[in-house]
């Protein structure tokens, strides 16, 4: 019988891509639990083919301690924690698992901006806190009208363009990577000036990667940019907007509001100061994580492992595709 494969999967991967793993007798699928000692992760990945990962950090060491590796899969889209160039250089490619939770996060972000346009906190309190004649203090808003900016055009941000859109809302796209034309053919209008585009925006939503480019992309200035009545909504990476800045923006009318399913740092620190702010809405990143995406994103990623296995990679699947160049 020849030798199987040793796959290592994050222990809280979904049920569903388990299944798709232990249908194959060619292959012995090993739980890891994210956070344990670095020594303990590096001897599993002594003679492993390949690795599924949450949010584990993934670099040079990790492939010194993986001689026989041959595919690393994230368990979601962003691979901010990965080296991919390391990875390249060892000639491994890096699979994600395309579109399996970009309607979760379309969702979220879209939530983010009705819960932010509508108080739905703050006029849940008027309720139970019995402040009744409170209610016309500070009216809602619509999203009827008014004009998003989303930052990056890829899977995520286009299918958040097209719920807007329906909404009869304006969408502006900004994304230095995305033809305009593409951008126009989806009814939306491209942006190539991000400070430009800032004052025209009641509405700002980031589905861009975090890299250098991107790391403070909302920082004080850009901030300042804004109209005094826009809410900023980041499902993306922590890291983006500068929070020190977003502090003082809110804090000082110059925004107002923001929603925010990631943090610089993850669980942000309980004296976080934009925690203790009303105009602020939070979530503990889990904007890609729903029943029904857990699901597809487990399914996906245990996939993804078994085709590069299989020689026949996903290659839309595949960030870093030059390691398929001379197979």
């Amino acid at each position: 019988m020849s030798e199987k494969f040793k796959l290592l999967m994050p222990s809280t991967m979904a049920r569903a891509g388990w299944d798709v793993v232990k249908a194959r007798a060619d292959v012995d699928a090993i739980p890891f639990e994210y956070g344990m000692p670095t020594s303990a992760f590096h001897a599993l990945l002594r003679d492993a083919q390949g690795v599924a990962l949450g949010l584990t950090p993934f670099a040079e060491p990790e492939l010194t301690a993986a001689p026989n590796l041959r595919v690393v899969a994230r368990h979601g889209v962003g691979y901010d924690t990965v080296d991919v160039p390391a990875l390249t250089r060892h000639n491994i490619p890096l699979m994600v698992t395309g579109i399996a939770n970009s309607p979760s996060v379309a969702e979220q972000a879209l939530f983010f901006m009705f819960a932010l346009a509508k108080r739905g906190a703050a006029l849940d309190a008027l309720v139970r806190e019995n402040r009744w004649a409170d209610r016309l203090a500070e009216l809602p808003v619509d999203l009827f009208g008014k004009t998003v900016l989303v930052i990056g055009f890829g899977r995520i941000g286009s299918r958040l363009a097209k719920a807007c859109l329906a909404l009869g809302m304006s969408v502006l796209v900004y994304d230095p990577y995305v033809s305009a034309s593409a951008i126009t053919a989806a009814s939306c209008t491209p942006v190539a000036d991000l400070d430009v585009a800032l004052p025209r925006a009641d509405f700002i939503s980031i589905h861009c990667p975090k890299n250098k480019e991107t790391i403070d992309l909302f920082d004080a200035t850009r901030l300042t940019r804004m109209k005094s009545t826009a809410y900023l909504v980041n499902t993306a990476r922590g890291g983006i907007i500068n929070e020190t800045a977003l502090h003082q923006a809110l804090s000082h009318g110059i925004i107002a509001g923001a929603g925010l399913d990631v943090f610089d740092r993850e669980p942000p620190a309980p004296d976080n100061p934009l925690l203790t702010l009303t105009n602020v809405i939070t979530a503990p990143h889990m904007a890609g994580v729903t029943v029904e995406s857990f699901d597809r994103m487990a399914v996906s990623t245990a996939q993804n492992l078994l085709d590069v296995l299989d020689g026949k990679p996903n290659m839309d699947h595949v960030v870093n595709k030059e390691v398929f160049a001379h197979r």
